[in-house]
């Protein structure tokens, strides 16, 4: 590149140039230049792929015999919000959501939500906080 710029600079008639603009002005242009590639350099070599969507692993729902209502217990989950929330959003009792709590700790063989939670994204039976098209959650009513 230094090379390029040397060859740009003697291509444009670097003498003429230095003797009819003054030295702050030709430093500024040179300088612009080269933060102008230095951005450019930067774009390229820090691209980044876009997000691939999430697919849930439907293998592991049933080798784990995670039912449906309890997917929609552990996606609600990560809200964080209490089982009595819980339970007014999924229209259930509060006493269901801690049954459907409690076998998915079995089934996930975990004691706390967060540990729940981590091991089903791990899974991949929920999509983590950068997962791209996350699935909505389903109302099975």
């Amino acid at each position: 590149m230094l090379a390029l710029g040397a060859f740009a600079l003697e291509w444009l008639q670097y003498r003429f140039w230095a003797r009819t603009i003054p030295l702050e002005i030709m430093i500024g242009l040179i300088g612009a230049a080269f933060a102008g590639l230095g951005v450019w350099v930067g774009m390229r070599l820090t691209r980044q792929a876009p997000p691939a969507p999430f697919v849930r692993n439907e293998a592991a729902l049933k080798s784990l015999a995670i039912t449906p209502r309890e997917l929609d217990v552990l996606e609600a989950l990560v809200s964080g919000e209490s089982n009595k929330e819980l339970a007014r959003t999924l229209g259930v009792s509060p006493n269901t959501v801690k049954t459907h709590i409690a076998r998915l700790f079995d089934k996930l063989d975990v004691t706390s939500r967060i540990q729940a939670i981590e091991t089903a994204r791990d899974l991949r039976l929920i999509p983590a906080a950068g997962d791209a098209t996350a699935p909505q959650a389903r109302s099975n009513g």
